[in-house]
């Protein structure tokens, strides 16, 4: 479904990355994981066209969609849950929520009623401005306002990043029922253990190159990743 391939790419002079390849096929959870600085939010970045790469390639859904603007990757059936999380401060929840819903042909299970369904908390704070909510709220919102897009591919960037364990474990819970409805996730974040439990393969990042990949079953039985590539 996503193919990258020896991606490139820096801000002004400095280069940030310099080989990156990886791939998500329909129905998987990959991850990409690395310590801080090592290029995770750069690659996504430059996947989805919010920074220009310089060299590689990446194709979606068998076309190409390198250095196509923002939005035309976003039509092609990427739905992105940003670092920061990004929410509308001054709309409400359900406004978030309509405000980036689409249908695609054959994908149109996503609305405010599987959304709230998902996220039951975001259905009792429906009426609140963004900026009145929780971190873990706003990570919640972010997600749902992703899936309302009715992406094929969902890339989440940090995506408990400042958030309480309880939250945590709820957003982890979210992302495994996603995973047993088929969806196809790209995931970035900290906590290893927690992403090995249910993902299908594991992409490390070390200074702007892919160091290590697997699964979680590689990833569980050989410690020195995580000691060599994830530990600080």
């Amino acid at each position: 479904m996503l193919t990258v391939e020896r991606l490139q790419a820096g801000y002004g002079p400095a280069k940030v990355l310099f080989d990156v390849s990886l791939q998500v096929g329909a129905g998987e959870v990959v991850t990409l994981l690395g310590r801080n600085g090592m290029g995770k939010t750069t690659t996504i970045k430059s996947i989805m066209g919010l920074l220009r790469p310089t060299g590689g390639a990446v194709s979606f859904d068998g076309r190409s969609i390198f250095c196509r603007p923002p939005y035309r990757i976003a039509q092609a059936g990427i739905g992105l849950v940003p670092e920061g999380r990004q929410v509308f401060p001054t709309l409400t929840v359900e406004e978030n929520l309509v405000a980036t819903s689409a249908s695609r042909q054959g994908r149109s299970r996503w609305d405010l009623a599987e959304v709230y369904g998902l996220f039951p908390r975001l259905r009792e704070r429906r009426g609140n401005l963004g900026s009145q909510l929780s971190g873990g709220e706003q990570q919640m919102l972010a997600i749902g306002r992703a899936l309302m897009t009715n992406p094929k591919l969902l890339i989440l960037d940090e995506a408990t990043e400042g958030l309480a364990p309880l939250i945590r474990l709820e957003i982890w819970d979210v992302l495994k029922r996603l995973k047993a409805a088929g969806e196809s996730i790209l995931v970035v974040d900290k906590n290893v253990d927690a992403l090995a439990a249910f993902a299908d393969r594991h992409v490390v990042i070390e200074k702007g190159r892919v160091a290590w990949t697997g699964t979680s079953a590689e990833l569980r039985s050989d410690p020195t990743v995580k000691d060599r590539y994830l530990h600080v």
